[in-house]
């Protein structure tokens, strides 16, 4: 089948942290998800994820690892570079701001915004802060003893005067609501869409684009002076991974602005209010749509070292799966929300959803089949209403299974998937195969043959969210993954009756 349409996926590129953290697996698992299940729909994706280096934080960290900033940049770039495979992602790029084609495309876009107009030098006199890499205005401040922090992050700020380059945000004011209001999918879920336009509606400042205390960064052209603010330098990714400074490069006509930029909210302003205003600027088409998830929290608090609550994502992965993180995180998680998670939620939801629900459907049935039916698919003979109605059900339903993927509904999608699985062993129960062994092989067969099928189309519905398990799955089945997509669900019938099955093996351990 042709491909339908292009979908450019990004995550956020990652500060270079010590160590990788739950919301940096959250991001990355949520985006690669939609990648996946629009592949599998047979469009056509490019994937992006990558590393943030440039910046004040950089410059101290690495002095304080006693490093240059790109050996320390280089040591810790790695590490998240390795974390792609840790956790299964499909990127089809990985991008670092320190690599020559990024520098190429910032340098790019600055003379752009300068050519038009709205970059002039002057001094910035502010609230900064270094942890956040942002700036902050007076109302967005709070007095914490003898500091003054971030309202929203709780990061410390500091006050700053210094020359600096500015972007003329406040001349884009009006052009950015009217671009919101003729974009309403641009910013999702709606709750911060409406939170961006309250901001913007409160009245939008001039924004200093460069600093001069330090020198960790992309110079501005033709000033060495002045290093690019990370934000500007940040954003500018998602156009450098596609070659922006190569217009003729197939990767830049094909997938922009067909983009989905999936992040948190704490970096939400950057993303919906400075980035299109950057683009619209220069004349680029912004991104489709920015999607903004919630925190990951620890019970009712947002992990943090000093809280003792964090749960490290690679030690969840050695204990209990990859794959079964990944459906805990998409499922427990209501996307666009903060998601509480706890150890005890995770082992419950492993035990009930997929060792007891759909690991106990595979095994139960592909037990049997190997034992009655000489491991063999069975032959159906005649489909009753029943038989019919629990294949149909998923197959009348694509069309809504799109759409809550067109729409970032992950959670139902999941409880859609898991819901059909529910009802397949309800199914077994009620026609009691195991009983007609010796009195009705023909509909003991139909019986099998229905419940093999609905394996494999939950198993094709699940790939996404857990790769590894479901192709596990469909290779017990003899079915090729790579022969599979989103239409052979609505197809019934698919598998051939007196083909092989292979070894069985258990999917789903119960902790």
């Amino acid at each position: 089948m042709k491909n339908k349409n292009k979908f450019y996926i990004t995550t956020p590129i990652y500060y270079p942290s010590a160590k990788p953290h739950m919301g940096h697996a959250y991001s990355s698992i949520v985006a690669d998800v939609f990648a996946r299940f629009k592949r599998l729909d047979n469009n056509e994706v490019f994937f992006l994820t990558g590393t943030d280096e440039h910046g004040l934080k950089i410059e101290n960290a690495a002095k304080k690892n006693n490093q240059s900033p790109i050996d320390f940049c280089n040591d810790i770039s790695k590490t998240f570079r390795d974390l792609t495979k840790i956790l299964n992602l499909s990127n089809d790029d990985f991008i670092r701001t320190t690599e020559t084609r990024h520098h190429k495309t910032v340098h790019l876009l600055w003379n752009k915004l300068l050519k038009n107009g709205d970059i002039f030098l002057s001094k910035y006199k502010g609230w900064y802060s270094v942890s956040d890499e942002a700036y902050y205005q007076d109302d967005e401040i709070l007095n914490e003893g003898k500091n003054k922090i971030a309202k929203i992050s709780r990061s410390k700020v500091e006050w700053v005067e210094e020359e600096s380059f500015f972007f003329k945000l406040s001349a884009w004011q009006d052009r950015l609501l009217e671009f919101y209001n003729n974009n309403k999918d641009f910013i999702m879920p709606i709750s911060r869409r409406n939170e961006v336009i309250s901001f913007v509606k409160g009245g939008l400042k001039d924004l200093s684009v460069s600093r001069t205390s330090f020198n960790w960064g992309i110079k501005v052209p033709n000033n060495n002076k002045h290093v690019i603010y990370v934000w500007l330098d940040a954003l500018t990714n998602y156009l450098s991974a596609i070659n922006f400074q190569n217009k003729d490069n197939s990767l830049y006509r094909k997938f922009w602005p067909e983009s989905l930029h999936i992040i948190g909210k704490d970096i939400l302003r950057f993303h919906a209010v400075y980035w299109p205003a950057f683009l619209l600027s220069a004349g680029i088409h912004p991104p489709k749509k920015i999607f903004s998830h919630g925190w990951i929290l620890s019970g009712d608090e947002k992990m943090s070292k000093s809280k003792g609550n964090i749960l490290e994502p690679i030690d969840l992965i050695n204990e209990f799966g990859l794959d079964q993180i990944r459906y805990y995180l998409m499922k427990e998680v209501s996307l666009g929300n903060d998601g509480k998670i706890s150890r005890e939620n995770l082992i419950l939801c492993i035990n009930s959803d997929l060792a007891n629900n759909f690991g106990n459907l595979c095994q139960r049935i592909l037990s049997f089949v190997n034992s009655k039916c000489e491991n063999k698919i069975p032959t159906p003979k005649e489909f009753t209403s029943e038989d019919n109605e629990l294949l149909n059900s998923m197959t009348s339903n694509i069309e809504k299974i799109r759409k809550l993927m067109t729409n970032q509904n992950l959670n139902e999608y999941i409880k859609f998937t898991i819901d059909y699985s529910f009802l397949a062993n309800k199914y077994i129960n009620d026609m009691e195969p195991w009983k007609l062994f010796k009195t009705d092989k023909d509909r003991m067969n139909t019986i099998l043959y229905v419940a093999l099928e609905s394996i494999r189309k939950i198993s094709i519905l699940l790939s996404p969210v857990m790769p590894n398990s479901t192709n596990n799955i469909l290779t017990m089945l003899n079915i090729d993954f790579k022969k599979q997509d989103l239409d052979s669900v609505s197809n019934n019938l698919i598998l051939k009756p007196g083909q092989d099955l292979n070894k069985i093996k258990i999917i789903f351990k119960k902790f």
